[in-house]
This record gives C-alpha cells, sequence and structure tokens, in this order.
C-alpha cells in the first residue's frame, strides 16, 4: 500500500524510474519484471562500521525493516565504535568496481545509495559504473565526517564528489556541515540554506534535501526540486544516541523509492521512520549508541512487537 511502511515483501513493479543518462537500461531487474513479482532490491554502496550502528550496516537494517532486500558494495572497512573511528582501511578502486559488476549484472535494483565513498579514486569508480549499468533512484549521502568527529572523505575528493558523482543522483542529502562544504561558505540563516540548497542542485542532482539535525531548533529537514521547497519537521529529540542517522534516512529513502513511492512520499516516510527510531533508541558502548532500526518489531528491551513474535 502506497505511503505506508508494512513490508509486504511481493507486489507488482513498473517500468525502473529515474535513471541516469546514457548506460545499459535491460538490467536484471527489467528482465525479471516479465516473470512477475519479486521483492523489490536496494542497493548500499558504503563503508563497514564495525560498532553495527551505521555504515553498511544500518542501511541493510533499514532496508529490512522496511520491507526491500538489501544488497550491499563495501568501499572502506572501519575499526569503529560508539566512541570515535581509529582505524580505516580504503578498498581498491577496482575492487569496489568488480562489486558493482557482480550484484549489477545478476540481480540489479530498483534503488541505490552512497555513504562513505573514502576518495576520489573511488567515487570515479561507482560514477563509472552507475552510468554503465543506468542505476536509477540513486540516493547520495555525501558522508564527509563521522559522528565522533573523525574524517571519512579525503578533501581533495570533494571537488570530484561534486562534478562526477552529484549529476547523477536523484537526491542528495546533506547535512548542515556537509552542504556549507559543498557551497564553499558558512551558512546561517533560512535564506542561506534555501539559496544553498538551489546552489546545490544547479550541480546537477534531481533533488537536494540539507538535513536540520545540526541546526538549532526544531529539526527542520529543507527539499528543493529546482521550483519549489518543501519543508518537513519533527519535534528534535534529548536522545543522544544517534549514531548513524544519516546513513539511515538516506537508506530509508532508498528503500522507499525502490518501493515506488514520489520523492515527497519517500522523504516524508523516511523522516517518520527516522524519528521512531531515536526515539526509540538505547544505549550501547561508552559513547552515542544507534538508533533502534528495527523498532517496528521489537522493543529496545529485546521483547517482541504484537505481531511480529517469531513464527508468525
Amino acid at each position: 500500500m502506497r505511503g505506508t511502511f508494512t513490508p509486504t515483501g511481493l507486489r507488482p513493479l513498473g517500468p525502473q524510474p529515474n535513471p541516469p543518462e546514457g548506460g545499459n537500461k535491460t538490467t536484471p531487474s527489467t528482465i525479471l519484471l516479465d516473470q512477475g513479482l519479486f521483492m523489490q532490491i536496494a542497493l548500499t554502496i558504503a563503508g563497514s562500521d564495525s560498532g553495527g550502528g551505521a555504515g553498511i550496516q544500518a542501511d541493510l537494517k533499514t532496508f529490512a525493516a522496511l520491507g526491500v532486500y538489501g544488497m550491499s558494495v563495501l568501499t572502506a572497512v572501519t575499526a569503529q565504535n560508539t566512541v570515535g573511528v581509529s582505524a580505516v582501511h580504503e578498498l581498491p578502486p577496482d575492487f569496489v568496481g568488480a562489486q558493482l559488476d557482480a550484484v549489477l549484472t545478476d540481480i540489479g535494483c530498483q534503488a541505490a545509495k552512497t555513504g562513505m565513498l573514502a576518495n576520489a579514486g573511488i567515487i570515479e569508480m561507482v560514477a563509472r559504473k552507475v552510468r554503465q549499468y543506468a542505476v536509477p533512484n540513486l540516493v547520495v549521502d555525501p558522508v564527509m565526517v563521522a559522528k565522533s568527529g573523525d574524517p571519512l572523505l579525503r578533501r581533495d575528493a570533494v571537488a570530484v564528489l561534486k562534478e562526477i558523482l552529484l549529476p547523477l543522483a536523484y537526491v542528495v542529502t546533506p547535512n548542515a556541515p556537509e552542504a556549507e562544504e559543498i557551497v564553499g561558505r558558512r551558512l546561517e540563516g533560512e535564506e542561506d540554506f534555501r539559496r544553498a540548497a538551489a546552489e546545490i542542485q544547479a550541480l546537477g542532482p534531481r533533488h537536494v534535501i540539507i538535513k536540520g539535525g545540526h541546526r538549532p531548533g526544531e529539526a527542520v529537514d529543507l527539499l528543493y526540486d529546482g521550483h519549489e521547497y518543501r519543508e518537513y519537521r519533527a519535534p528534535r529529540l534529548p536522545s543522544r544516541h544517534t549514531h548513524g542517522t544519516g546513513c539511515t534516512f538516506s537508506a530509508a529513502i532508498a528503500a522507499l523509492l525502490a518501493r515506488g513511492l514520489p520523492v515527497t512520499e519517500a522523504v516524508a516516510g523516511a523522516k517518520e521512520y527516522l524519528t521512531r527510531a531515536i526515539e526509540q533508541s538505547f544505549p550501547i558502548g561508552r559513547g552515542r549508541g544507534p538508533v533502534h532500526h528495527l523498532h517496528r518489531f521489537y522493543s529496545a528491551e529485546g521483547e517482541p512487537r504484537a505481531g511480529s513474535e517469531p513464527g508468525r
């Protein structure tokens, strides 16, 4: 049912929407459309968080919670916990490309998202494969710094991100500091953020949503599509356990786009899902704990929700 998050699993699909220009538009997923019903598929292209709260771990939990089949392409492996990032191993761009070839030639997807891309070589490879396979509904989360403050993108890669990946994005989801980095100046008032959204959209992405988590007051996300602005509001929650919120939000948008929702509904649904996940977040470790990605299925104490007991 449109606009809901019940993981119904299978439903009819229409043609794959929103592919980038160029590339092979006949993918395994479009071929499968002729074979009946199947579960929608989303792909995350991101780094691994050994603590499980962010990165591909957060993305795959979010995909599962919202009823899509999740695939992952690793770009980097981090030694990370709730306190910080102690080490990063960036994977070779050719190996990132090999992973993309493997999943996109065999399985395909209805949406994809990028997270930590680490360096210019990986960004270039990802952009090349997105074009080659005409990956639809690409959500670019321009991850630059971890919640702990540790850098996750080399500074010389920001220009490459702007030049070759943002133009391929259906949605780009910077937070306030990332938006400042992209436009190259400090952002302060509401009109400043609106101008920044327009400047980022002029780089090529179809939609820009500047997240409000780093701004004071109510949590207001600003969406711009080149014609109009929309605001998505939620109360700011007191929880300090917000590790992985950006990854979770962009993954939820990708999942809901894969399920066929228009972008305005996908953003609204992602906002609602993340708000509930923060409300029910829980403390683990000595730092910022994760949000509760599977809050619909069991409580923070591990008790199954009604209707989600094992075997049902």
